[in-house]
């Protein structure tokens, strides 16, 4: 049983901050080194100093970005740029977006609350995507010299009724107390909500039912990590510390305002390679399409492309491949029966994913690569837009591009229930969830007061 709770949130200080856009990034872990430095440009209060400070020329241990993190964290709530919230609460948040697909904008809900911390075999919360340990502890260096978890776990639960959303419509205001749009166009608005009777209600809705992480793998193995090494350190009674929860943006499967985009893979160089013995190899589980590319026009052949996956991938897996200097697309779909030659060590779930079938087959089978050059991020490359990865192959920049279907969200609910995980980066939930709405410092004496 899932358990939820609100708490004092330290946020941004509302009458100070205007421009609050100039203020908030997305997740660390997806922030290049170039959209770093624009956040960094964008406002002195920027919560990429927080999450992803610069390294500097002789860091020490006493010296380096999680401790310099941790020191403007303390300055920043000092000077009143941040704040903390005088009673507990729940955060209601709202973003109407651009899913990028030639859809209509959507609008996805979620709420910001604390969820008590599981065991990894509690089947309370439920991943579906490996992780590394060198995130791990990046993230639990970070959370250690702040004593603060920065971003939410963007986790998912099933409510076909909207009964929690709309519970707290009922009880907000007409007017956010945050509203303001990002570059991209997308809106965002966020509703400070303190009703008792609401946090009840949703605890008591959420008690029944299990969570799935959709996004936030590496930050939620690393709260649990420091709520073991905090245990050590205080205690592991009253059960209801402020280390044993974890801050998440919970949002619900059934909303049509969610969207899962592909997660596209590039190559940067394969050796030796060569095309025509490369084809002979798919061919044994793939029946192959070839279709004239020009890349006269990257946008409007992209987009062709596109729906030629899509329209092949409704009842099979298919798979696009691109590579440099190349006047061909083809489309590589799944033989009858190949599915059973994956290997005796698949979950029938998994043997069901178009990353799997690419990674047993093409990746490992015809190009000879490794599981461990899998998760190699020199070798491999992810990207959700078609249209940038073909550019990023017209343009030399990566040799091959392998182009896939999103993963659906059954598939997703499939694989956590069954205990599975799927290959890393096998899930682009969009949009990411920002961080910097909301902040949960951790009090090692604080008790999290339950509905």
């Amino acid at each position: 049983m899932a358990i939820i709770a609100p708490f004092k949130g330290l946020t941004y200080n509302f009458k100070k901050t205007q421009a609050f856009s100039n203020l908030v990034a997305p997740p660390y872990d997806v922030i290049s080194k170039e959209e770093q430095e624009t956040y960094y440009r964008a406002d002195p209060h920027n919560v990429i100093r927080l999450i992803l400070g610069k390294q500097k020329t002789g860091d020490s241990d006493w010296d380096n970005r999680y401790v310099r993190a941790a020191d403007l964290l303390k300055r920043w709530e000092s000077e009143g740029i941040l704040t903390c919230a005088g009673q507990p609460c729940i955060y209601v948040t709202s973003m109407k977006y651009n899913p990028g697909n030639g859809d209509t904008q959507r609008t996805r809900w979620g709420i910001i609350t604390l969820v008590k911390i599981e065991d990894q075999d509690s089947k309370v919360i439920l991943p579906h995507e490996k992780t590394f340990s060198a995130h791990r502890d990046d993230r639990l260096k970070l959370m250690r010299a702040c004593d603060t978890q920065l971003s939410q776990i963007f986790s998912l639960y099933e409510d076909p009724d909207n009964t929690i959303l709309n519970a707290c419509k009922t009880a907000t205001s007409a007017h956010p107390q945050i509203a303001f749009d990002l570059e991209d166009g997308t809106r965002y608005q966020m509703w400070i909500l303190q009703n008792p009777a609401v946090f009840k209600q949703i605890s008591s809705f959420l008690l029944k039912r299990p969570i799935f992480i959709a996004d936030g793998h590496h930050r939620y193995e690393t709260s649990r990590n420091f709520r073991d090494i905090m245990r050590a350190r205080y205690g592991r009674r009253p059960a209801n510390k402020s280390y044993e929860y974890v801050m998440m943006y919970l949002s619900n499967m059934n909303d049509k305002g969610l969207t899962i985009l592909p997660s596209h893979r590039l190559i940067k160089k394969v050796p030796n390679f060569q095309l025509e013995p490369f084809l002979e190899k798919v061919g044994i589980n793939y029946n192959i399409e070839h279709f004239p590319f020009s890349g006269t026009n990257i946008l409007k052949e992209s987009s062709f492309l596109k729906k030629k996956l899509e329209e092949a991938g409704h009842l099979n897996t298919v798979i696009g491949f691109y590579l440099h200097k190349s006047d061909m697309f083809h489309l590589f779909t799944l033989k009858p029966g190949a599915r059973e030659q994956m290997g005796d060590d698949l979950h029938p779930s998994l043997k069901n994913l178009d990353v799997l079938a690419l990674s047993r087959f093409i990746l490992q089978r015809a190009l000879g690569f490794s599981k461990e050059d899998l998760d190699n991020d020199d070798i491999f490359h992810y990207q959700s837009s078609i249209n940038t990865a073909v550019s990023q192959v017209e343009s030399g920049d990566c040799q091959i591009a392998f182009l896939l279907n999103p993963t659906r969200m059954n598939q997703v609910k499939e694989i956590a229930t069954n205990s599975l995980t799927m290959p890393r980066k096998s899930t682009y939930f969009y949009p990411k969830v920002l961080t910097g709405l909301v902040f949960n410092k951790i009090d090692p004496y604080e008790i999290i007061q339950i509905p």
